[in-house]
């Protein structure tokens, strides 16, 4: 399973119209556009999930520059989120109870 960045999307773009583009090099298990929390609005950008790693990479590189919906798509293989500390952990003496 590979997991596919698509950048500079069209904030019109829906994710039938992203399947279609990556269908034409194999299977599409998933197609997730990103959308801001508070308005439901596109972010730009989407991930594509693709069972097979050389269908994967056939698609990454016949559709990185694409033009799609007016935009050159930047397209390439997604990068584990890194780790930003944000979760649970109180730090200074707030509410510790001492």
């Amino acid at each position: 399973m590979k997991n596919i960045f698509v950048g500079n999307l069209s904030f019109s773009a829906t994710e039938d119209a992203v399947r279609t583009v990556f269908e034409p090099f194999g299977a599409v298990d998933r197609v997730s556009i990103i959308t801001d929390r508070e308005t439901g609005k596109s972010r730009g950008f989407a991930f594509v999930e693709m069972p097979n790693d050389a269908e994967a990479e056939r698609a990454i590189q016949a559709l990185n520059g694409h033009e799609m919906g007016g935009r050159r798509l930047n397209v390439n293989e997604a990068r584990p989120r890194d780790d930003r500390g944000g979760g649970g952990g109180s730090r200074g003496g707030w509410g510790r109870g001492h």
